[in-house]
Protein backbone atom coordinates (compact mmCIF):
# COMPACT_ATOMS: atom_id res chain seq x y z
CA UNK A 1 0.00 0.00 0.00
CA UNK A 2 1.39 3.39 -0.97
CA UNK A 3 1.77 6.24 1.54
CA UNK A 4 -0.83 8.48 -0.10
CA UNK A 5 -0.89 11.01 2.77
CA UNK A 6 2.85 11.60 2.57
CA UNK A 7 2.75 11.82 -1.20
CA UNK A 8 -0.16 14.29 -1.03
CA UNK A 9 1.81 16.61 1.27
CA UNK A 10 4.92 16.47 -0.92
CA UNK A 11 2.95 17.11 -4.12
CA UNK A 12 0.95 19.91 -2.51
CA UNK A 13 4.19 21.58 -1.45
CA UNK A 14 5.49 21.25 -5.01
CA UNK A 15 2.31 22.84 -6.35
CA UNK A 16 2.57 25.66 -3.80
CA UNK A 17 6.00 26.63 -5.07
CA UNK A 18 4.45 28.70 -7.89
CA UNK A 19 2.20 30.88 -5.68
CA UNK A 20 5.00 31.38 -3.16
CA UNK A 21 7.36 32.45 -5.96
CA UNK A 22 4.86 35.10 -7.07
CA UNK A 23 3.42 36.45 -3.81
CA UNK A 24 6.21 36.18 -1.22
CA UNK A 25 8.37 39.03 -2.55
CA UNK A 26 5.51 41.49 -3.20
CA UNK A 27 6.02 43.33 0.13
CA UNK A 28 9.66 43.94 -0.85
CA UNK A 29 8.87 45.72 -4.15
CA UNK A 30 9.53 49.26 -2.87
CA UNK A 31 12.80 48.23 -1.18
CA UNK A 32 13.95 46.34 -4.27
CA UNK A 33 13.15 49.30 -6.49
CA UNK A 34 15.12 51.60 -4.20
CA UNK A 35 18.08 49.21 -3.96
CA UNK A 36 18.41 48.79 -7.72
CA UNK A 37 17.40 52.41 -8.49
CA UNK A 38 14.51 51.39 -10.76
CA UNK A 39 10.83 52.34 -10.91
CA UNK A 40 7.89 50.31 -9.61
CA UNK A 41 6.92 49.59 -13.23
CA UNK A 42 10.37 48.17 -13.90
CA UNK A 43 10.07 46.03 -10.78
CA UNK A 44 6.78 44.68 -12.16
CA UNK A 45 8.78 43.30 -15.08
CA UNK A 46 10.42 40.80 -12.71
CA UNK A 47 6.97 39.28 -12.22
CA UNK A 48 6.10 39.42 -15.92
CA UNK A 49 9.39 37.76 -16.89
CA UNK A 50 8.82 35.03 -14.32
CA UNK A 51 5.26 34.33 -15.56
CA UNK A 52 6.28 34.24 -19.24
CA UNK A 53 9.07 31.78 -18.48
CA UNK A 54 6.69 29.70 -16.36
CA UNK A 55 4.09 29.56 -19.14
CA UNK A 56 6.58 28.59 -21.85
CA UNK A 57 8.28 25.89 -19.80
CA UNK A 58 4.92 24.45 -18.68
CA UNK A 59 4.69 23.04 -22.20
CA UNK A 60 7.81 20.93 -21.75
CA UNK A 61 8.15 19.79 -18.13
CA UNK A 62 5.67 16.95 -18.58
CA UNK A 63 7.15 15.81 -21.88
CA UNK A 64 10.62 15.75 -20.31
CA UNK A 65 9.25 13.58 -17.50
CA UNK A 66 7.79 11.16 -20.07
CA UNK A 67 11.33 10.62 -21.35
CA UNK A 68 13.61 10.92 -18.31
CA UNK A 69 11.32 9.98 -15.42
CA UNK A 70 9.09 12.05 -13.16
CA UNK A 71 11.40 12.14 -10.15
CA UNK A 72 14.54 13.04 -12.09
CA UNK A 73 12.88 16.04 -13.74
CA UNK A 74 11.43 17.30 -10.44
CA UNK A 75 14.76 16.99 -8.61
CA UNK A 76 16.70 18.71 -11.40
CA UNK A 77 14.17 21.56 -11.56
CA UNK A 78 14.23 22.05 -7.78
CA UNK A 79 18.03 22.24 -7.85
CA UNK A 80 17.94 24.95 -10.53
CA UNK A 81 15.12 26.77 -8.72
CA UNK A 82 16.95 26.84 -5.37
CA UNK A 83 20.18 28.07 -6.95
CA UNK A 84 18.40 30.86 -8.85
CA UNK A 85 16.45 31.95 -5.75
CA UNK A 86 19.68 32.13 -3.77
CA UNK A 87 21.25 34.06 -6.64
CA UNK A 88 18.49 36.69 -6.41
CA UNK A 89 19.68 37.49 -2.88
CA UNK A 90 23.06 38.62 -4.19
CA UNK A 91 22.15 39.92 -7.67
CA UNK A 92 24.63 42.73 -8.41
CA UNK A 93 22.35 44.58 -10.83
CA UNK A 94 18.71 44.74 -11.79
CA UNK A 95 19.52 42.92 -15.05
CA UNK A 96 20.90 40.00 -13.06
CA UNK A 97 17.78 39.95 -10.88
CA UNK A 98 15.57 39.88 -13.97
CA UNK A 99 17.57 37.04 -15.55
CA UNK A 100 17.48 35.00 -12.34
CA UNK A 101 13.71 35.45 -12.10
CA UNK A 102 13.43 34.06 -15.64
CA UNK A 103 15.43 31.00 -14.54
CA UNK A 104 13.15 30.64 -11.52
CA UNK A 105 10.13 30.68 -13.82
CA UNK A 106 11.64 28.03 -16.08
CA UNK A 107 12.12 25.70 -13.11
CA UNK A 108 9.16 26.50 -10.82
CA UNK A 109 6.42 24.78 -12.84
CA UNK A 110 7.98 21.31 -12.90
CA UNK A 111 6.55 20.24 -9.56
CA UNK A 112 3.05 21.47 -10.30
CA UNK A 113 2.92 19.94 -13.80
CA UNK A 114 4.73 16.65 -13.28
CA UNK A 115 3.02 15.93 -9.94
CA UNK A 116 -0.33 15.56 -11.72
CA UNK A 117 1.14 12.79 -13.83
CA UNK A 118 2.67 11.22 -10.70
CA UNK A 119 -0.75 11.02 -9.03
CA UNK A 120 -2.31 9.35 -12.06
CA UNK A 121 0.66 6.99 -12.49
CA UNK A 122 0.41 5.73 -8.92
CA UNK A 123 -3.32 5.81 -8.22
CA UNK A 124 -6.51 4.72 -9.94
CA UNK A 125 -10.11 5.92 -10.00
CA UNK A 126 -11.49 7.04 -6.66
CA UNK A 127 -8.08 7.14 -4.98
CA UNK A 128 -6.68 9.39 -7.73
CA UNK A 129 -9.72 11.69 -7.46
CA UNK A 130 -9.39 11.89 -3.67
CA UNK A 131 -5.66 12.60 -3.76
CA UNK A 132 -6.04 15.25 -6.48
CA UNK A 133 -8.66 17.00 -4.30
CA UNK A 134 -6.45 16.80 -1.19
CA UNK A 135 -3.55 18.34 -3.08
CA UNK A 136 -5.79 21.16 -4.35
CA UNK A 137 -7.02 21.81 -0.80
CA UNK A 138 -3.50 22.07 0.63
CA UNK A 139 -2.23 24.13 -2.31
CA UNK A 140 -5.10 26.60 -1.85
CA UNK A 141 -3.50 27.82 1.37
CA UNK A 142 -0.41 29.16 -0.43
CA UNK A 143 -1.91 32.38 -1.91
CA UNK A 144 -3.13 33.36 1.57
CA UNK A 145 0.05 32.50 3.47
CA UNK A 146 2.65 33.74 0.97
CA UNK A 147 2.12 37.54 1.09
CA UNK A 148 1.71 37.52 4.88
CA UNK A 149 4.88 35.49 5.33
CA UNK A 150 6.67 37.69 2.79
CA UNK A 151 5.80 40.78 4.78
CA UNK A 152 7.28 39.41 7.99
CA UNK A 153 10.36 38.11 6.18
CA UNK A 154 10.89 41.60 4.79
CA UNK A 155 10.55 43.14 8.27
CA UNK A 156 13.03 40.68 9.76
CA UNK A 157 15.61 40.34 6.98
CA UNK A 158 14.94 43.06 4.40
CA UNK A 159 14.32 42.41 0.72
CA UNK A 160 16.72 39.44 0.68
CA UNK A 161 14.53 37.61 3.21
CA UNK A 162 11.83 36.38 0.79
CA UNK A 163 14.41 35.13 -1.71
CA UNK A 164 16.31 33.37 1.06
CA UNK A 165 13.09 31.68 2.12
CA UNK A 166 12.36 30.57 -1.46
CA UNK A 167 15.86 29.10 -1.77
CA UNK A 168 15.47 27.26 1.54
CA UNK A 169 11.97 26.09 0.55
CA UNK A 170 13.38 24.68 -2.68
CA UNK A 171 16.16 22.83 -0.81
CA UNK A 172 13.71 21.36 1.71
CA UNK A 173 11.45 20.25 -1.15
CA UNK A 174 14.41 18.66 -2.93
CA UNK A 175 15.21 16.64 0.19
CA UNK A 176 11.54 15.68 0.69
CA UNK A 177 11.25 14.49 -2.91
CA UNK A 178 14.56 12.66 -2.72
CA UNK A 179 13.32 10.70 0.31
CA UNK A 180 9.53 10.60 -0.02
CA UNK A 181 8.58 10.76 -3.70
CA UNK A 182 8.87 7.46 -5.59
CA UNK A 183 9.60 7.25 -9.30
CA UNK A 184 6.20 6.58 -10.83
CA UNK A 185 7.21 5.96 -14.46
CA UNK A 186 9.27 2.78 -15.00
CA UNK A 187 12.05 2.91 -17.59
CA UNK A 188 10.26 0.54 -19.97
CA UNK A 189 7.29 2.94 -20.22
CA UNK A 190 9.35 6.02 -21.08
CA UNK A 191 9.50 7.61 -24.52
CA UNK A 192 12.48 8.59 -26.60
CA UNK A 193 13.25 12.29 -26.36
CA UNK A 194 13.45 12.69 -30.12
CA UNK A 195 12.29 16.09 -31.47
CA UNK A 196 10.33 14.60 -34.37
CA UNK A 197 8.58 12.02 -32.17
CA UNK A 198 7.89 14.65 -29.52
CA UNK A 199 6.38 17.00 -32.13
CA UNK A 200 4.18 14.17 -33.40
CA UNK A 201 3.06 13.41 -29.85
CA UNK A 202 2.10 17.06 -29.28
CA UNK A 203 0.21 17.22 -32.56
CA UNK A 204 -1.56 13.93 -31.88
CA UNK A 205 -2.69 15.18 -28.46
CA UNK A 206 -3.74 18.59 -29.78
CA UNK A 207 -5.90 16.81 -32.37
CA UNK A 208 -7.90 15.06 -29.66
CA UNK A 209 -11.00 17.27 -29.27
CA UNK A 210 -12.18 15.53 -26.09
CA UNK A 211 -8.89 16.28 -24.30
CA UNK A 212 -8.60 19.86 -25.53
CA UNK A 213 -12.22 20.67 -24.70
CA UNK A 214 -11.81 19.27 -21.19
CA UNK A 215 -8.69 21.40 -20.68
CA UNK A 216 -10.68 24.37 -21.95
CA UNK A 217 -13.54 23.62 -19.55
CA UNK A 218 -11.16 23.74 -16.58
CA UNK A 219 -9.23 26.78 -17.80
CA UNK A 220 -12.31 28.87 -18.60
CA UNK A 221 -14.11 27.80 -15.42
CA UNK A 222 -11.12 28.97 -13.41
CA UNK A 223 -10.93 32.06 -15.57
CA UNK A 224 -14.29 33.15 -14.18
CA UNK A 225 -12.89 33.92 -10.73
CA UNK A 226 -9.42 34.74 -12.05
CA UNK A 227 -11.07 37.70 -13.76
CA UNK A 228 -11.57 39.07 -10.24
CA UNK A 229 -7.98 38.25 -9.31
CA UNK A 230 -6.65 40.02 -12.40
CA UNK A 231 -8.69 43.14 -11.56
CA UNK A 232 -8.33 42.93 -7.77
CA UNK A 233 -7.27 46.58 -7.23
CA UNK A 234 -10.26 47.78 -9.26
CA UNK A 235 -12.74 45.47 -7.49
CA UNK A 236 -11.51 46.23 -3.97
CA UNK A 237 -10.82 49.95 -4.27
CA UNK A 238 -13.33 51.16 -6.88
CA UNK A 239 -16.27 48.74 -6.80
CA UNK A 240 -16.36 47.65 -3.15
CA UNK A 241 -14.90 51.00 -1.98
CA UNK A 242 -12.51 49.38 0.48
CA UNK A 243 -9.01 50.49 1.48
CA UNK A 244 -5.58 49.24 0.45
CA UNK A 245 -5.39 47.07 3.59
CA UNK A 246 -8.71 45.29 2.95
CA UNK A 247 -7.87 43.06 -0.02
CA UNK A 248 -8.54 40.08 2.23
CA UNK A 249 -12.28 40.75 1.89
CA UNK A 250 -12.04 39.46 -1.67
CA UNK A 251 -9.22 36.93 -1.52
CA UNK A 252 -10.33 35.11 1.62
CA UNK A 253 -13.80 34.24 0.21
CA UNK A 254 -12.26 33.11 -3.09
CA UNK A 255 -9.65 30.90 -1.43
CA UNK A 256 -12.09 29.64 1.23
CA UNK A 257 -14.37 28.32 -1.52
CA UNK A 258 -11.45 26.60 -3.21
CA UNK A 259 -10.23 24.94 -0.01
CA UNK A 260 -13.67 23.88 1.27
CA UNK A 261 -14.67 22.62 -2.17
CA UNK A 262 -11.49 20.57 -2.48
CA UNK A 263 -12.03 19.08 0.98
CA UNK A 264 -15.62 18.19 0.05
CA UNK A 265 -14.50 16.69 -3.25
CA UNK A 266 -12.06 14.46 -1.36
CA UNK A 267 -14.86 13.30 0.97
CA UNK A 268 -17.27 12.64 -1.92
CA UNK A 269 -14.76 10.55 -3.88
CA UNK A 270 -16.10 6.99 -3.97
CA UNK A 271 -19.37 7.96 -2.33
CA UNK A 272 -21.02 9.42 -5.42
CA UNK A 273 -20.24 8.91 -9.08
CA UNK A 274 -17.69 11.30 -10.51
CA UNK A 275 -20.20 12.48 -13.14
CA UNK A 276 -22.63 13.50 -10.40
CA UNK A 277 -19.87 15.36 -8.56
CA UNK A 278 -19.11 17.32 -11.72
CA UNK A 279 -22.81 18.09 -12.28
CA UNK A 280 -23.14 19.27 -8.68
CA UNK A 281 -20.06 21.44 -9.12
CA UNK A 282 -21.37 23.10 -12.26
CA UNK A 283 -24.74 23.64 -10.56
CA UNK A 284 -23.07 25.46 -7.67
CA UNK A 285 -20.97 27.49 -10.13
CA UNK A 286 -24.20 28.52 -11.87
CA UNK A 287 -25.82 29.44 -8.53
CA UNK A 288 -22.78 31.51 -7.57
CA UNK A 289 -22.63 33.24 -10.95
CA UNK A 290 -26.39 33.91 -10.90
CA UNK A 291 -26.33 35.31 -7.36
CA UNK A 292 -23.35 37.46 -8.26
CA UNK A 293 -25.22 38.85 -11.26
CA UNK A 294 -28.26 39.70 -9.13
CA UNK A 295 -26.17 41.39 -6.43
CA UNK A 296 -24.32 43.54 -8.94
CA UNK A 297 -27.31 44.54 -11.08
CA UNK A 298 -30.00 45.02 -8.44
CA UNK A 299 -27.97 46.48 -5.56
CA UNK A 300 -24.86 48.49 -4.83
CA UNK A 301 -22.11 45.89 -4.17
CA UNK A 302 -21.16 45.91 -0.51
CA UNK A 303 -19.46 43.50 1.86
CA UNK A 304 -20.49 40.75 2.76
CA UNK A 305 -23.11 39.76 0.20
CA UNK A 306 -21.04 41.04 -2.73
CA UNK A 307 -18.30 38.44 -2.17
CA UNK A 308 -20.27 35.46 -0.86
CA UNK A 309 -21.42 34.40 -4.37
CA UNK A 310 -17.74 34.11 -5.34
CA UNK A 311 -17.28 31.59 -2.51
CA UNK A 312 -20.15 29.50 -3.90
CA UNK A 313 -18.62 29.66 -7.38
CA UNK A 314 -15.13 28.59 -6.30
CA UNK A 315 -16.60 25.87 -4.08
CA UNK A 316 -18.38 24.40 -7.10
CA UNK A 317 -15.30 24.80 -9.28
CA UNK A 318 -13.27 22.78 -6.77
CA UNK A 319 -15.74 19.90 -7.10
CA UNK A 320 -15.26 19.89 -10.87
CA UNK A 321 -11.48 20.22 -11.26
CA UNK A 322 -10.16 17.05 -9.57
CA UNK A 323 -12.48 14.86 -11.65
CA UNK A 324 -11.75 16.59 -14.95
CA UNK A 325 -8.01 16.58 -14.27
CA UNK A 326 -7.98 12.81 -13.84
CA UNK A 327 -10.38 12.17 -16.72
CA UNK A 328 -8.42 14.32 -19.16
CA UNK A 329 -5.12 12.62 -18.23
CA UNK A 330 -6.80 9.28 -18.87
CA UNK A 331 -7.55 10.41 -22.43
CA UNK A 332 -3.79 10.41 -23.11
CA UNK A 333 -2.67 7.34 -21.09
CA UNK A 334 0.70 6.88 -22.83
CA UNK A 335 1.70 10.56 -22.53
CA UNK A 336 0.38 11.73 -19.17
CA UNK A 337 3.32 14.06 -18.60
CA UNK A 338 2.78 15.79 -21.93
CA UNK A 339 -0.96 15.97 -21.22
CA UNK A 340 -0.28 17.58 -17.82
CA UNK A 341 1.95 20.13 -19.55
CA UNK A 342 -0.84 21.09 -21.93
CA UNK A 343 -3.27 21.33 -19.03
CA UNK A 344 -1.00 23.76 -17.20
CA UNK A 345 -0.25 25.79 -20.30
CA UNK A 346 -3.95 26.16 -21.14
CA UNK A 347 -4.62 27.56 -17.65
CA UNK A 348 -1.79 30.10 -17.89
CA UNK A 349 -2.81 31.06 -21.45
CA UNK A 350 -6.44 31.70 -20.48
CA UNK A 351 -5.33 33.79 -17.48
CA UNK A 352 -3.01 35.81 -19.72
CA UNK A 353 -5.83 36.45 -22.20
CA UNK A 354 -8.16 37.50 -19.38
CA UNK A 355 -5.56 39.88 -17.94
CA UNK A 356 -4.83 41.40 -21.36
CA UNK A 357 -8.26 41.61 -22.99
CA UNK A 358 -11.13 40.83 -20.62
CA UNK A 359 -9.95 42.87 -17.63
CA UNK A 360 -10.04 46.27 -19.43
CA UNK A 361 -13.59 45.55 -20.63
CA UNK A 362 -15.00 45.16 -17.11
CA UNK A 363 -13.02 47.93 -15.40
CA UNK A 364 -14.95 49.94 -12.77
CA UNK A 365 -18.17 47.99 -13.34
CA UNK A 366 -19.60 45.42 -10.93
CA UNK A 367 -22.29 44.29 -13.42
CA UNK A 368 -19.71 43.78 -16.18
CA UNK A 369 -17.57 41.68 -13.83
CA UNK A 370 -20.65 39.61 -12.99
CA UNK A 371 -21.52 39.15 -16.67
CA UNK A 372 -17.95 38.03 -17.34
CA UNK A 373 -18.13 35.44 -14.56
CA UNK A 374 -21.48 34.12 -15.81
CA UNK A 375 -20.29 33.96 -19.42
CA UNK A 376 -17.18 32.02 -18.50
CA UNK A 377 -19.18 29.60 -16.36
CA UNK A 378 -21.51 28.94 -19.31
CA UNK A 379 -18.60 28.48 -21.73
CA UNK A 380 -16.93 26.11 -19.28
CA UNK A 381 -20.04 23.95 -19.05
CA UNK A 382 -20.54 23.91 -22.82
CA UNK A 383 -16.90 22.85 -23.25
CA UNK A 384 -17.39 20.04 -20.74
CA UNK A 385 -20.54 18.74 -22.47
CA UNK A 386 -18.78 18.94 -25.85
CA UNK A 387 -15.78 17.04 -24.46
CA UNK A 388 -18.04 14.25 -23.20
CA UNK A 389 -19.71 13.99 -26.59
CA UNK A 390 -16.37 13.99 -28.41
CA UNK A 391 -15.02 11.35 -26.03
CA UNK A 392 -18.00 9.07 -26.61
CA UNK A 393 -17.79 9.52 -30.38
CA UNK A 394 -14.04 9.02 -30.63
CA UNK A 395 -13.45 6.23 -28.10
CA UNK A 396 -13.10 3.30 -30.54
CA UNK A 397 -10.86 5.25 -32.89
CA UNK A 398 -8.74 6.60 -30.01
CA UNK A 399 -7.91 3.06 -28.87
CA UNK A 400 -6.62 2.14 -32.30
CA UNK A 401 -4.58 5.35 -32.64
CA UNK A 402 -3.09 4.92 -29.15
CA UNK A 403 -1.96 1.39 -29.95
CA UNK A 404 -0.44 2.50 -33.24
CA UNK A 405 1.35 5.44 -31.59
CA UNK A 406 2.71 3.20 -28.83
CA UNK A 407 4.03 0.69 -31.34
CA UNK A 408 5.64 3.48 -33.38
CA UNK A 409 7.71 4.56 -30.39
Amino acid sequence: MRHSGRIAIVIAALSALGPFSVDTYFPSFPALAAHFSVSQIQMQSTLTAYLVALAVMNLFHGALSDSFGRRHVILAALGVYSASAAGCMWAPTFGWLLALRVIQGLAAGAGMIVSRAVIRDLFEGVEAHRLMAQVAMLTGLAPVIAPILGGWLHVWFGWRGPFGFLALFGIVLWCACRVGLPESLPAHLRHSFHPAKLARAYMSTLRQPAFMLMCLAMAIGGGGFLLYVATAPDVVLNILNLSETQFGWMFVPLVSGLILGSATSSKLAGRIESTRAVQLGFLLMAVGAGANLLVNTLTVPRILWAVFPLTIYTFGFSLVVPVLTVESLDLVPHRRGLAASLQGFSHVLVFALISSFAAPLVYRSGPKHAIGLAAMMALSYVSYIASRAASAAGRPRAKVEALEAHRGE
